[in-house]
């Protein structure tokens, strides 16, 4: 664990993104961010929160209105099969991101699956959050250029 702030506290350029998910138990999420995708728990809880690669997931409770969103409760997703929301994770290697993070425990919904411009596949975490994990193709490169 870090002594000092995360760097999200001072953005170096002006801000950075984090994704923040309202979950049911803080500390069985926080470890299967850790163990799954290997993040790097910065913060244990209250939130917590884990630098993943160049951003950071926060990972709060369930809970009432607050003074500065005084209408609004903190709610884990009712439907785990209702998207609402969800993580997008580009890698390079698909297929070999779908074999680590399935040894270590990530359920997924199916195996990487070739839609053309990219290759994707989907897990959810212990409240049913979708993580999409992609690939982009050459194909998708090859758009991006001609349409340069």
């Amino acid at each position: 664990m870090a002594d000092e702030a995360p760097d999200y506290f001072r953005p170096e350029n002006g801000a950075v993104l984090t994704h923040l998910l309202i979950v049911r138990d803080v500390d069985r999420s926080r470890e299967y961010y850790r163990r799954v995708l290997d993040a790097t728990v910065i913060r244990e809880r209250n939130p917590a929160i884990l630098r993943f690669h160049n951003s950071y997931i926060v990972i709060n409770d369930e809970g009432g209105p607050t003074d500065d969103k005084p209408t609004v409760r903190a709610q884990a997703p009712a439907d785990p099969d209702t998207l609402s929301g969800a993580m997008n994770i580009r890698v390079n290697d698909v297929r070999a991101v779908y074999e680590l993070w399935r040894s270590r425990g990530g359920e997924f919904l199916t195996e990487p699956k070739d839609h053309g411009v990219e290759i994707r596949c989907y897990l959810r975490d212990p409240d049913g959050y979708l993580v999409e994990v992609g690939q982009n193709t050459d194909i998708a490169l090859q758009r991006s250029r001609a349409a340069g």
